[in-house]
């Protein structure tokens, strides 16, 4: 057998001659679907679970262990397109794929998801399917034209407190002097001047809030926030309503101001308590810890966790379909009378924190979530030898 041109070269420079070499093993299939960063299962003819990745796990929130004992049916309505989607896969024997499609049960709510399945030869009528969860994506997509909503809100209120504040001050002013020697009619009018301006001073000042502030942020216990707002609504415009609480005892610290996320929760559990029935209302606060949320810190390569949640549940009549996706914009507003700026200033409070806000309501049940992250920097661990 004739030498290899590197063989050849190798003798020619006298350098070692390379041994030949097996090529590298084929890793697992099981190995390779485990390893992957979305949701993988593989289905029987029957829609059974007969495998579940960790991240199907995490999507599904059940355990491989546990999914073997479902089919999908009983995780989703019969109805839903994804079944449509398995039965292209078996009639066609080839991959089928659909986008955007909601998997939507009292078990679990997705929105946004693409499904790709493909048929399993090994396995009559068995079929690998994966799942990309595109909620989160559409979230931070939200999220960006919040900051660019909080943004222009912000550039407004400097606008309007520098053009507006000072022009204000003279026009009541001179009502104040007109009033002096003006008629008992002519009085009435120059009070109303007065109070249209001190209505727009008020809405100045509460655009005000907008402005862009340096936000200190240090270890926050959310718990400890929520007790304080659950006594504050208790006491005072929920005194007539009924105050669940589901928390997650074993929550590390969250990274955030505690008087910006009091103002937050305040807000939103107000907005709750206006939103449900005065007699049969009830309002949740809960706590969890959620994996998976992770997003890019503007300017930089850094990327942060924000695996910490914070729930407000309410059971009122929901928020309608027209306002859901400008409802953190400002000027937005479902109440009669409300000037739209209250939800506007919680989603600026929250990026300003560097966390994130969604809304997820339907007839019944409307959730504000919001996710959090947890400190920069872990605990320091006492010295070996000296007890903590």
């Amino acid at each position: 057998m004739r030498p290899s041109a590197l063989t050849r070269a190798a003798r020619a420079l006298r350098l070692p001659v390379p041994l030949p070499t097996s090529p590298p093993p084929v890793p697992d299939s099981v190995a390779v679907l485990g390893a992957l960063p979305i949701a993988a299962v593989v289905l029987d003819a029957q829609d059974r679970f007969r495998f579940a990745n960790p991240a199907a796990e995490l999507f599904f929130q059940h355990s491989a262990a546990s999914l073997q004992s479902y089919t999908l049916r009983d995780l989703l309505p019969p109805d839903n397109r994804l079944f449509s989607v398995l039965a292209q896969v078996r009639l066609h024997d080839a991959p089928v794929s659909d986008h955007d499609l909601a998997l939507e049960s009292p078990r679990m709510r997705r929105l946004g998801v693409a499904a790709h399945g493909a048929p399993l030869p090994e396995m009559p009528g068995g079929v690998v399917l994966t799942l990309q969860d595109g909620s989160t994506a559409q979230m931070l997509d939200r999220q960006l034209n919040f900051r660019g909503a909080a943004r222009s809100a912000s550039a407004m209120a400097e606008m309007l407190a520098h053009e507006v504040k000072n022009p204000l001050s003279g026009i009541r002013g001179a009502a104040q002097l007109l009033e002096q020697g003006a008629s008992e009619g002519d009085r009435e009018l120059c009070q109303l001047i007065q109070d249209e301006v001190d209505r727009i001073r008020n809405l100045v000042e509460r655009m005000d809030m907008f402005s862009e502030r340096p936000v200190e942020q240090a270890e926050v216990n959310i718990h400890e926030v929520l007790d304080h707002v659950r006594r504050i609504a208790l006491s005072g415009f929920a005194a007539h309503l009924r105050i669940n609480q589901d928390y997650d005892p074993s929550l590390p610290p969250v990274w955030g101001n505690r008087d910006l996320l009091v103002q937050i929760l305040l807000n939103l559990v107000k907005n709750a308590a206006e939103a449900v029935d005065p007699r049969e209302g009830e309002i949740s606060l809960a706590t969890a810890y959620h994996h998976g949320v992770r997003i890019a810190v503007p300017g930089s390569q850094e990327r942060v966790d924000l695996p910490l949640q914070v729930i407000v549940r309410d059971n009122g009549p929901g928020i309608p379909e027209s306002v859901r996706a400008t409802l953190f914009e400002p000027f937005v507003s479902t109440k009669r009378g409300g000037q739209g700026l209250g939800l506007a200033l919680v989603a600026k409070l929250v990026a300003d924190q560097g966390a994130l806000i969604e809304c997820d309501s339907r007839p019944g049940r409307t959730s504000f979530r919001i996710s959090l992250p947890t400190s920069p920097t872990p605990p320091r661990r006492p010295p070996t030898g000296v007890s903590a």
